[in-house]
């Protein structure tokens, strides 16, 4: 049976907590989910898959975090034709920018932001976001 891994990096738990919401909604749809942070796999570990889940907050000036998270990206760039991505990440500070960017690269390297768009949260995942979170998951189960 095919599995939905999340894959994310988190500095204050906020983004972990968000990760976790994602496999909820994945498991309360009947499918399996694995949690894994950025730094124990590679771009190679999503290689096979058809969908998976990103997820990072915003750092510096609206950006992915630059020492795990974008060398990451930049091995996953040239392979995701094709794949049914599901992004998320927390900020603090401005307006969700780096998640359009993250949007328009995904969809730029021939792959489907699941449900048009990340789910994005100010801070501490709040009730709303956990839903949009369990939802997405949902959503990626559904494309297995």
């Amino acid at each position: 049976m095919s599995k939905v891994k999340v894959v994310f990096w988190s500095g204050t738990g906020n983004t972990a907590a968000m990760a976790q919401a994602v496999v909820d909604g994945v498991v309360a749809a009947g499918k399996d989910a694995e949690l894994l942070e950025v730094s124990s796999v590679s771009p190679a570990d999503l290689k096979d898959d058809a969908v998976f889940a990103l997820g990072c907050p915003s750092m510096g000036a609206e950006q992915l975090e630059e020492s795990e998270m974008e060398p990451f990206m930049e091995g996953l760039d040239s392979e995701l034709s094709g794949k049914k991505v599901g992004l998320f990440g927390s900020f603090g500070w401005g307006a969700g920018e780096w998640m359009r960017d993250w949007e328009a690269r995904v969809q730029a390297d021939g792959g489907e932001v699941v449900n048009g768009e990340g789910v994005i949260c100010n801070g501490e995942p709040d009730d709303e976001a956990i839903d949009a979170l369990k939802s997405l998951g949902e959503a990626l189960a559904a494309n297995l």
